[in-house]
């Protein structure tokens, strides 16, 4: 399973950025969000959503074997593990890791939880096996 967006239809609200935020840390803080918000103004004019595809290059680099996958095969960061190294959020592709030390004492990245699909009223984003694209 991976997170799926379709940019054309975000208003960019960042409802979704909150309720990233307050699965992974328990506070309402968009920056701490597993997933990003690209404003392109004035021109084009839209929004473009940046989401983890669950690629594992991330796992695959780290050096203390922190990022894991969950029961539902989305990798995560074992915090008790994490030393802050930097290394997975040089080889995202999608440039949804992150590495902040002044925000974490570990790096993150989605969970695939599903509460930012839950909050999105502009049926921006959706989950589904990484064969299955349609909405």
């Amino acid at each position: 399973m991976r997170l799926y967006a379709d940019s054309s239809k975000c208003c960019g609200c960042s409802a979704c950025l909150v309720a990233c935020s307050l699965n992974l840390f328990e506070e309402n803080n968009p920056k701490k969000a597993a997933l990003r918000v690209v404003p392109h103004f004035p021109e084009p004019g839209n929004y473009e959503l940046k989401v983890c595809t669950q690629c594992g290059e991330c796992a695959q680099v780290c050096p203390t074997g922190a990022i894991q996958r969950n029961e539902r095969g989305a990798y995560f960061v074992d915090a008790a593990l994490c030393d802050l190294c930097g290394a997975c959020e040089t080889v995202c592709p999608e440039g949804v890791m992150f590495v902040v030390p002044e925000m974490s004492e570990h790096s993150w990245k989605c969970d695939l939880c599903g509460d930012c699909v839950l909050v999105c009223g502009m049926n921006v984003l959706w989950i589904a096996e990484p064969s299955t694209q349609a909405a």
